[in-house]
């Protein structure tokens, strides 16, 4: 399950929000909230990357599940700071898209480890 082009785009992910949180204002509120996305965006692909390292089906699925989590805590955040941020809507939009796309294929592939484990 483990692929190249998704650890290329995870990483590109990590690095487009890390970009993109640097042309927002670090305010007391927002440097808080970009902390945690920038945390949970890059844990999204080292989480996915260490996916190749896994000891057995179990293993994999726990570290896929990992993912899981980090990816969905992105669209929360990115959600919070466009609240914050309306300006910059245009700017982290495509960032949302971005995280439920890597969301929805993360979550197809535990449904699928787990529908072969029946």
């Amino acid at each position: 399950m483990y692929t190249t082009s998704l650890l290329q785009r995870t990483f590109q992910f990590a690095v487009a929000v890390a970009k993109a949180m640097q042309l927002l204002q670090h305010d007391i509120i927002n440097k808080v909230f970009i902390h945690q996305l920038v945390k949970a965006s890059s844990s999204v692909g080292a989480n996915y990357r260490a996916t190749q390292r896994a000891k057995s089906t179990n293993d994999f699925l726990n570290k896929l599940k990992i993912v899981e989590e980090e990816a969905d805590k992105c669209i929360f955040f990115l959600d919070l700071i466009q609240e914050l941020n309306p300006a910059h809507a245009s700017l982290l939009q495509p960032l949302k898209q971005e995280a439920t796309e890597i969301l929805k294929m993360i979550v197809t592939a535990i449904n699928k480890i787990r529908q072969q484990k029946k």
